[in-house]
C-alpha cells in the first residue's frame, strides 16, 4: 500500500479523519476515481494498536481512512471537498455521538503540497463562513497508518441493517450522494 501522496504506478493516497472510519470509509468509497478505502488508525503514540486501545482516547490515534485514488480521475482538491461534506469539521474531538480525540476532524498531509492545498481550503471555506462555527479540523504531518482490523473494513456494505449503520451512516451517505451525484461510480 502506498504511504506518499506522490504518482506511482497512476494512484496516490490520502489519509483523512473524520470520526467514526465506518462512516467516511462508506462515503468515500462512493466516488468514481476512489479504488480501495482502508479503515485504520494514526497520528497516535503506539505501533499497532487495537480499536480497544484506540477506543479509550488516550493512544493519540484518530480514527481514519486511507484513500486509494486515481489523481487522474478524482484531484486531491476534489477529495478535499468531499471531506468536508463527509462530516462536521466543527466538532472539536467528536462526530455526533462519538466523542473523543479519536474521533478527530484531521488531515494527515503526505506532503508539503497537501498541507498547502488543505491549509487553503480551510481558508477558504471560513472566509466563505460556509459553517456557523469555526472549523477545527487539523493538519497533522502523515507518520504511520495501522489498518485496522478485519471486521473494520468495509463494515457498512457487510452490515447494512445494524442500527449504527440505519441510523447513524444512512443519512449521511443520502446527502454526500446527493451533493457528489456527478461523481460517483456508475
Amino acid at each position: 500500500m502506498p504511504d506518499h501522496a506522490s504518482t506511482q504506478g497512476g494512484v496516490d493516497t490520502a489519509t483523512f479523519a473524520g470520526g467514526c472510519f465506518w462512516c467516511t470509509e462508506v462515503q468515500f468509497q462512493q466516488l468514481e476515481g476512489v479504488d480501495t478505502v482502508i479503515s485504520g488508525y494514526t497520528g497516535g503514540d503506539i505501533r499497532n494498536p487495537t480499536y480497544k486501545q484506540v477506543t479509550t482516547g488516550k493512544t493519540g490515534h484518530a480514527e481514519a481512512i486511507h484513500v486509494i485514488y486515481r489523481p487522474d480521475v478524482i484531484t486531491y482538491d476534489e477529495l478535499l471537498e468531499a471531506f468536508f461534506v463527509a462530516h462536521d469539521p466543527t466538532q472539536l474531538n467528536r462526530q455526533g455521538n462519538d466523542i473523543g480525540p479519536q474521533y478527530r476532524s484531521a488531515i494527515f498531509y503526505h506532503d508539503a503540497q497537501d498541507k498547502e492545498k488543505a491549509t487553503y481550503y480551510i481558508r477558504r471555506l471560513t472566509e466563505e463562513k460556509v459553517y456557523n462555527r469555526p472549523i477545527v479540523t487539523t493538519l497533522e504531518p502523515y507518520t504511520e497508518f495501522f489498518v485496522a482490523e478485519d471486521y473494520h473494513q468495509n463494515y457498512f456494505n457487510l452490515n447494512p441493517e445494524q442500527a449504527y449503520c440505519q441510523y447513524v451512516i444512512v443519512p449521511k451517505l443520502d446527502k454526500f450522494k446527493s451533493v457528489f451525484k456527478e461523481r460517483l461510480k456508475k
